[in-house]
């Protein structure tokens, strides 16, 4: 059942639309970020400066951390889900594998969803045009990236699987997220966050030592961007959604982010665009009309 926060469809997609311009927009701030800040201390710097700032907005909002030992066992599960783990893979498969590729890889998370609610958890409906709208969403990914990015898909599988399994953990991310259905999206976040934070800070230190790092200004930049815009504003709009259009609906993102990452290209770089990136783009806006098609009807009503 999709819960009753859902009354204004507009609000709805429009949340949607802005959660993957946030994450969209992150590829940017990491391609930045990285030029003097390594992986592992970027990735725990986003997380705690995410934790702290959500833990500020739990307070502004007089929130409560949790206090039962088994919620926060179960936060923990979704950070592994939706950080710890899914970033951990899919930094290290992307290193092997054509970011064409990897980007048709990464957004298979709505089918992921899709087949393991259908044969597992059945926590919500799913449908036959559920799946045709995340099969037309794969179709205008493919579309965007290019065809040709399939030409190295089964050379390197172990890499072409830790991004595969990146997805799957996002699509058990929002199907797990939906437990948490009880708790303010800001302290969901924030405690997802501050897990991160214990298990990335201590790596960066010993492996990196940060405090002989000499990051630029344009970095230091791009990494507070992606820690305050793509993450903690992100997470919050993230687990409401799942409360509101369902663990499908927030999957179908993964269509929507390459979209952005397009446009963005188009008004900052100038990229120009062929016919199959606006077919492809047009594939993924019918994908998600399709998915969330609830939002749909209520739209017109």
């Amino acid at each position: 059942m999709i819960a009753k926060l859902a009354r204004n469809p507009h609000i709805e997609l429009a949340l949607l639309c802005l959660l993957a311009l946030m994450w969209g927009s992150s590829y940017l701030f990491i391609k930045i970020a990285v030029e003097t800040i390594p992986p592992i201390t970027l990735i725990a710097a986003r997380v705690a400066i995410a934790a702290l700032l959500l833990s500020a907005i739990m307070a502004k909002r007089k929130h409560r951390f949790p206090r039962e030992p088994r919620i926060w066992q179960a936060l923990f599960v979704q950070s592994i889900f939706n950080s710890i783990g899914a970033w951990t893979v899919l930094a290290w498969g992307q290193q092997y594998v054509d970011s064409g590729l990897a980007g048709i890889l990464n957004s298979t998370s709505p089918i992921f969803v899709f087949f393991i609610t259908w044969l597992w958890t059945r926590h919500e409906a799913v449908s036959g045009d559920k799946l045709i709208g995340a099969l037309l969403g794969l179709a205008g990914v493919i579309l965007i990236v290019g065809v040709n990015a399939l030409d190295g898909f089964g050379q390197n599988i172990a890499a072409q699987l830790a991004v595969l399994s990146g997805a799957m953990l996002y699509g058990l991310a929002a199907i797990y997220g939906k437990r948490f259905a009880d708790l303010p999206p800001s302290v969901t976040a924030a405690c997802t966050m501050i897990w991160a934070a214990v298990i990335l800070i201590p790596m960066s230190l010993v492996i990196d030592r940060p405090w002989t790092l000499s990051p630029s200004g344009a970095s230091v930049c791009a990494a507070l961007a992606l820690a305050i815009f793509s993450t903690a504003g992100a997470l919050i709009i993230y687990f409401r959604l799942i409360k509101t259009i369902g663990s499908m609906g927030v999957a179908s993102q993964a269509y929507l982010r390459i979209g952005v990452s397009v446009l963005l290209g188009m008004i900052l770089l100038g990229e120009s665009v062929d016919w199959s990136v606006v077919l492809g783009l047009l594939a993924v806006a019918m994908s998600v009309a399709i998915i969330n098609g609830h939002l749909r009807a209520a739209w017109w009503r």
